[in-house]
């Protein structure tokens, strides 16, 4: 995804509150055993094109990595096993501005958690934050301490999973913050904090911006802190950034554009084609960890196939796929989120995009209260380096717990 500063020039407004009767309902994933045969009928169906005229990644996913993908969904994956995995942790649905909300609620045993909003991006979804649940909300077990326990919110995007799809436009980013801040004051969080990636890292910059009621502190692990003037004479660190953004744009950009301007059109196939659907993720899982070559040095294929049936069985090719529609629309297209005086904090991946200097950060946040580069990871932090992350997670808002 991308963002520009022109989000921000739009006004900031207070989140509402609960409407009477905009209930928290519990929720549980169950996916018709009918759904699975249809999928599987598919993906025995599929109809290949010829190997492309290269021997790497160049044009797209390999065809041999393509049937060994969709070979691995038909044979070996275990949907069920995943929907266990899902349901084992408390889900919920709320509706929030008109749009039912799906999340999963955890909340730590440990006194004084403090709570955590967590927003995936795409091509992911609640999928990338399961293995990071346990680690935050039960730091004693992982290696941390009682007293960097959180409480963790993860919802799903509006249009994304068994969140409900939009029927009229308008939900982009700061739509979406506002309706995390309605969010966590109806669960009665008066003191939280937000964490995103991607799409996740716009909605976390714009509930920056807002400052709804009880936002303390934002943590991001992609950061829009582009200058809006590029220094005459760049540091290396400042050009390795800005080459990376021109590769991006160069090289992998194809997809943006699609869904920024074409998501209706795309969605047919995705919503026809398991392998078209599964394809389309799992190139960006190959550009975007921290691999050497194959997604599968980053993800294992269970992973990876979790979260691609997420999008199969919930149909929403085209309704995710909007997100970038929506935010385009607006003008929302770079990587300047602008300037944030909330307490930010962040953690630098070295397969990133592109990785931010802290120097930009520092101009951007002038609260910048932490700031770290690691040694692994890359675009889906969470869902890379669970460890990681939440160990990320506890040193960058350890500072504003008191």
């Amino acid at each position: 995804m991308a963002l520009s500063s022109t989000l921000w020039s739009r006004g900031v407004l207070a989140a509402e509150p609960a409407a009477p009767g905009e209930a928290i309902t519990p929720f549980r994933v169950a996916v018709p055993q009918a759904a699975i045969n249809d999928l599987k009928r598919r993906l025995a169906a599929t109809r290949w094109p010829e190997r492309s005229t290269v021997n790497d990644w160049s044009q797209g996913v390999p065809l041999e990595s393509a049937k060994a993908l969709v070979t691995y969904w038909h044979d070996r994956h275990d949907w069920r096993r995943f929907e266990r995995t899902l349901n084992s942790h408390p889900q919920f649905r709320t509706r929030i501005d008109g749009l039912g909300i799906h999340f999963i609620h955890v909340k730590s045993r440990h006194e004084n958690a403090l709570p955590i909003i967590l927003t995936h991006g795409w091509p992911g979804s609640v999928a990338e934050f399961i293995r990071v649940i346990a680690p935050l909300t039960d730091p004693t077990a992982h290696g941390g301490r009682a007293e960097d326990a959180f409480h963790v919110v993860i919802p799903s995007l509006p249009g994304f999973g068994w969140s409900d799809k939009p029927a009229e436009t308008g939900w982009d980013v700061v739509r979406t913050a506002k309706a995390w801040g309605v969010l966590m004051k109806r669960l009665g969080y008066s003191r939280w904090v937000a964490q995103g990636g991607d799409w996740g890292a716009g909605v976390t910059h714009a509930l920056a911006h807002l400052k709804p009621e009880g936002l303390i502190a934002a943590h991001v692990n992609w950061q829009f802190v582009f200058p809006a003037k590029m220094p005459e004479n760049p540091t290396p660190e400042e050009k390795a950034a800005m080459e990376a953004v021109g590769r991006f744009a160069n090289d992998q950009f194809g997809y943006f554009k699609q869904q920024a301007t074409r998501p209706q059109t795309l969605g047919y196939a995705l919503a026809d084609s398991p392998a078209g659907q599964a394809t389309w993720i799992y190139e960006k899982f190959q550009a975007w960890t921290d691999n050497q070559g194959r997604p599968e040095d980053a993800l294992s294929m269970d992973a990876m196939l979790d979260d691609i049936s997420v999008y199969w069985f919930t149909n929403s090719a085209a309704s995710s796929a909007r997100i970038y529609w929506e935010n385009t629309q607006k003008g929302n297209t770079g990587f300047d989120g602008g300037i944030i005086d909330l307490p930010m904090a962040a953690t630098v991946f070295p397969k990133e995009i592109f990785r931010a200097p802290k120097a930009w950060a520092q101009a951007h946040w002038p609260n910048l209260i932490y700031w770290n580069e690691v040694d692994r990871g890359g675009h889906f932090a969470a869902f890379e380096q669970p460890q990681l992350f939440s160990e990320e997670m506890r040193k960058a808002f350890r500072s504003v717990r008191t």
